[in-house]
């Protein structure tokens, strides 16, 4: 390992190819980029890393094919702005709320769709204003049943802002379930003591923590085991991973992806199609390709290994399935595709209603 990875998390062009992890004749390129987007590849993401163009370096190092922005981007690409009730808290949905309690990440994923909100020259953590003001709006919409904690990752937060923020949310009493959304527990896995785990279970809400991974490679030995410290301390663990070109287009490493997280013991929840944010389009899948590999899990690995697919309707309209039909009406009966992709007729048998 060179001796530039052993220091610090890299975050400069120069310092990436310092490390070999970049080539010289793109420093110009890469410098644009890092002004627009922050960089930031700690030592242990480094060292996954085998090339440029390989599926953890396309997620982490930037690429100058991010200073191509099409028409159809945006920098607010899921419509986070259209729902914003007070400074970082998002209420799209009636029974749920979203908190972005943080713009600062330990690492920055490449397609981001908060990219252009996150990283060097953000706020970093919520103030006590916007803070006071989101829990006032909580306390005020007793139907918000769950809270959904995000940024930014709100992992990468100390031990003792995530104790405050939690033991905060003891009065809430109709707020039922808490959700972080990270990438900590597989990326920088050192960071998931009985320290932080003790912090996010001060609230005494049930407890989700959604691991973000898009490869088999990131569920390391050391991020599975810091997996298994959350789990066995009552924490439940789902997965949301983004279908990205080059990382995960195809069906043999989705299939090993969630696989590992079911050994993992983190059920797979959400498989996000790309979202159309500025400097994305090289990471991102056409929908119907994206269709066409969630079909071929079919019957390929276990149940317990189906994510749901969606995608977030630009304009801030929410998530929708984005997955293929297996079922299409034809007269007085139905037409069911098997996972061989061979048709079956079914035919409704109920008795009428009274």
């Amino acid at each position: 390992m060179s001796d530039v990875l052993r220091e610090k998390t890299l975050t400069r062009p120069d310092e990436l190819i310092a490390a070999g992890l970049a080539s010289p004749r793109l420093a110009e390129a890469l410098a644009e980029v890092a002004a627009l987007y922050s960089v930031a590849v700690p030592t242990g993401v480094a060292a996954l890393i085998e090339r440029p163009d390989d599926p953890i370096g396309r997620q982490f190092l930037p690429d100058p094919a991010e200073l191509r922005v099409l028409p159809e981007e945006s920098a607010d690409p899921i419509g986070d702005d259209a729902h914003e009730v007070s400074k970082g808290l998002i209420h799209r949905y009636p029974d749920r709320a979203l908190l972005k309690l943080t713009s600062v990440c330990p690492v920055y994923c490449r397609f981001c769709f908060r990219r252009a909100r996150v990283g060097a020259g953000t706020q970093g953590v919520l103030d006590d204003a916007a803070l006071d003001a989101a829990f006032a709006y909580l306390l005020a919409h007793k139907e918000i049943w769950e809270l959904i904690v995000t940024g930014g990752d709100p992992l990468s937060l100390s031990e003792r802002r995530l104790a405050a923020f939690s033991r905060r949310l003891r009065g809430l009493d109709h707020v039922r379930i808490l959700r972080f959304h990270s990438r900590v527990p597989a990326l920088t896995p050192e960071r998931i003591t009985p320290g932080l785990i003790a912090a996010l279970k001060d609230s005494g809400k049930t407890l989700y923590v959604a691991l973000h991974a898009n490869h088999p490679r990131e569920l390391t030995s050391e991020a599975r085991g810091a997996c298994a410290k959350l789990i066995d301390a009552g924490v439940a663990m789902v997965s949301q991973t983004v279908l990205l070109r080059g990382v995960n287009d195809d069906v043999e490493t989705l299939a090993a992806l969630m696989r590992a997280f079911v050994e993992t013991r983190i059920n797979p929840y959400y498989l996000h199609h790309g979202d159309l944010a500025p400097g994305t389009s090289h990471l991102r899948l056409p929908l119907d390709e994206g269709r066409k590999l969630v079909r071929a899990l079919l019957g390929r690995v276990s149940g317990l290994c189906q994510p749901i697919y969606v995608i977030d309707i630009p304009g801030g309209y929410g998530k929708a399935p984005a997955g293929p039909t297996y079922v299409a009406r034809q007269g007085e009966h139905w037409l069911i595709e098997d996972w061989r992709g061979q048709s079956h007729v079914y035919r409704d048998a109920c008795e009428e209603k009274p």
